[in-house]
């Protein structure tokens, strides 16, 4: 299982961070370590002060594909889900400081959750998804899917001429603003829709 990351794919979460809006899609890996398995929490790194939420839309690969053209990425999912890219933003900073690569501070053990999975099917337009996380009770993120630079089906395609894809990869499709530090005993809510589909504390 792979774990395909896409940086900086809302306008927003760009401007917020002041990092410059790119040509392409920004594309980052997580390891399957990286997953925080179910039930349990989310526990902070001992090199990090400043861990951050980044609420995701998700996509769950159905089939091995390689170079697949856009029009026909839809086959190759009939799942979306929601999850969490957990980053190390103290560390990140200092690593793109020195122009060195993100992992150490966006594919630590833990760094991903990977909530529950809707039928692509009971969501209607998948351009017009409505998501949110919440954090203890109040809403710190919330985005819709149209406000992606890139859509899904154009990510499916343009992350298929680098990788494999293979049944299980996700492919997390980036974050809209409202980013910001977890604490510890913090409970993270995240939903589609007014679908609940994670719940994780913080430790």
């Amino acid at each position: 299982m792979k774990i395909i990351c896409i940086g900086r794919n809302y306008a927003s979460h760009i401007e917020e961070l002041k990092n410059e809006r790119p040509d392409e899609p920004v594309i980052f890996l997580k390891p399957d370590t990286a997953v925080v398995q179910k039930q349990f929490p989310f526990i902070i790194p001992e090199f990090s002060n400043d861990v951050h939420h980044e609420v995701e839309v998700l996509v769950k690969i159905n089939k091995v594909g390689k170079y697949i053209d856009a029009k026909f990425a839809h086959k190759y999912y009939d799942e979306i889900g929601l999850g969490i890219d957990f980053t190390a933003r103290d560390l990140q900073a200092k690593l793109k400081e020195r122009g060195l690569p993100w992992e150490k501070a966006k594919a630590f053990d833990g760094s991903a959750v990977i909530g529950d999975f809707i039928k692509k099917s009971e969501l209607g337009s998948l351009d017009t998804i409505n998501f949110e996380l919440t954090k203890n009770d109040e809403v710190v993120q919330k985005g819709n899917t149209q406000s992606m630079l890139w859509k899904i089906d154009e990510l499916v395609a343009y992350v298929s001429q680098y990788f494999t894809l293979r049944t299980g990869d996700v492919i997390f499709t980036g974050t809209p603003e409202g980013v910001g530090k977890v604490n510890p005993d913090d409970v993270l809510e995240g939903s589609i829709e007014g679908k609940k589909l994670f719940r994780i504390q913080v430790k």
